[in-house]
C-alpha cells in the first residue's frame, strides 16, 4: 500500500505538477493507495469553502482510510521522534512523525514532498516513492 501525503494532496487537488502529483495522475488507478485519518485533517482543515470540502473528501473516498493512532503507535511516533532528537534532527511538524511512524510500523509506502519525512527514510526505514529519482 502506497499511503499519500498531504503534501502531495494539497499539491495535487490545487492543480500544481510536480514529479509526485505526476506519479498520483499515473498510478492511482493501478498501484493501492490509501491515506490516514490525520492525512484528512490536513487537506480538509486549510479549505475555506464548505461546498470545496465536500467535493474533496467525495474525491478522496477513493482512497482506502487508515487510522493512525492505533494502540502503541503513540509511543512508537514519540520514540522516533526522540531518536531522531539523538542525532540532532527536529521534526518540525507532529502529524509527519505520526504518519511516517504508522508507514514503517505497517510496512507502507510513502508518497510524500516534505522534507521532514527524509529523515525517516535515512535513519529509520521508512520506504518512501521518489519519482524523480532521487535517493536520500
Amino acid at each position: 500500500m502506497t499511503i499519500i501525503d498531504s503534501s502531495v494532496l494539497i499539491d495535487y487537488l490545487a492543480d500544481r505538477v510536480t514529479p509526485e502529483t505526476d506519479w498520483l495522475e499515473q498510478n492511482a488507478d493501478v498501484v493501492p493507495c490509501g491515506l490516514t485519518d490525520v492525512i484528512l485533517f490536513e487537506v480538509l482543515r486549510g479549505i475555506r469553502s464548505d461546498k470545496r470540502v465536500a467535493a474533496v473528501r467525495d474525491e478522496l473516498q477513493a482512497f482506502q482510510m487508515w487510522p493512525t493512532m492505533t494502540p502503541g503507535l503513540e509511543v512508537t511516533a514519540a520514540e522516533n521522534y526522540r531518536s531522531l532528537r539523538k542525532r540532532g534532527i527536529t521534526i518540525r511538524n507532529t502529524v509527519d512523525c505520526v504518519v511516517a511512524s504508522f508507514c514503517i510500523e505497517n510496512g507502507h509506502e510513502l508518497l510524500h514532498n516534505e522534507r521532514d519525512y527524509d529523515s525517516f527514510e535515512k535513519y529509520l526505514g521508512l520506504q518512501v516513492i521518489h519519482p524523480d529519482g532521487r535517493l536520500v
